[in-house]
């Protein structure tokens, strides 16, 4: 027997685990975008600039936006196509195997995804302010 409450612990425990993950990454490549988009555009990944820049705002503020529960599942439908870009990244540009390569990528999309379609839950800003 299910309770509706479930639902929402999900979402925030969703939430909390992926925005603090999000928010860990971003961090550092906020701090220092310079060695972030030097580092992409080393690799010879086309727009690697744009798309080091857009990742690390992305991952900073998105990963704050789901802690809170703003925007929860604009925010996790952007986290699942970064994830499934630094998938293609991973596997073509890098060659990294699956193991120790890419998993967690497509790992942090599955939740991301999981985010998206159960909503943020009564736990979030979305709900306080009527956005869910």
């Amino acid at each position: 027997m299910a309770f509706p409450v479930w639902n929402d612990l999900a979402g925030l425990v969703g939430r909390l685990a992926l925005g603090a993950i999000f928010l860990a990454h971003g961090w550092p490549k906020v701090k220092d975008i310079q060695k972030t988009i030097g580092w992409v555009k080393g690799t010879g990944w086309p727009g690697g600039a744009a798309f080091a820049a857009l990742f690390s705002l992305l991952e900073f503020f998105g990963g704050i936006a789901l802690i809170l529960g703003l925007l929860t599942q604009i925010v996790a439908i952007l986290f699942v196509l970064e994830m499934l870009a630094t998938t293609v990244f991973s596997k073509v540009k890098l060659q990294k195997k699956f193991i120790l390569g890419y998993e967690l990528d497509l790992g942090y999309a599955a939740l991301a995804l999981v985010l998206a379609l159960l909503g943020p839950g009564a736990f979030s800003l979305d709900r306080l302010l009527g956005l869910a």
